[in-house]
């Protein structure tokens, strides 16, 4: 359960960062995010979940 908490706490500081260091860039790329369909998306987070899922099992193989 502490690896979890830890991993979650790295994964906030990790989307924080941008917000903090740029926020007049994150303000159009939201607003793009907004304007995009919803498969686009849809597509976007399943890439990721995937990416995380491979990162994960490479990070558990070593």
């Amino acid at each position: 359960m502490q690896f979890l908490i830890c991993v979650l706490g790295m994964v906030m500081i990790l989307e924080g960062v941008p917000y903090f260091a740029f926020p007049e860039k994150i303000k159009p790329w939201l607003q793009k995010l907004m304007d995009a369909p919803d498969r686009t998306l849809r597509g976007l987070g399943f890439g990721l979940m995937l990416g995380g899922l491979a990162l994960v099992y490479l990070g558990r193989l070593g």
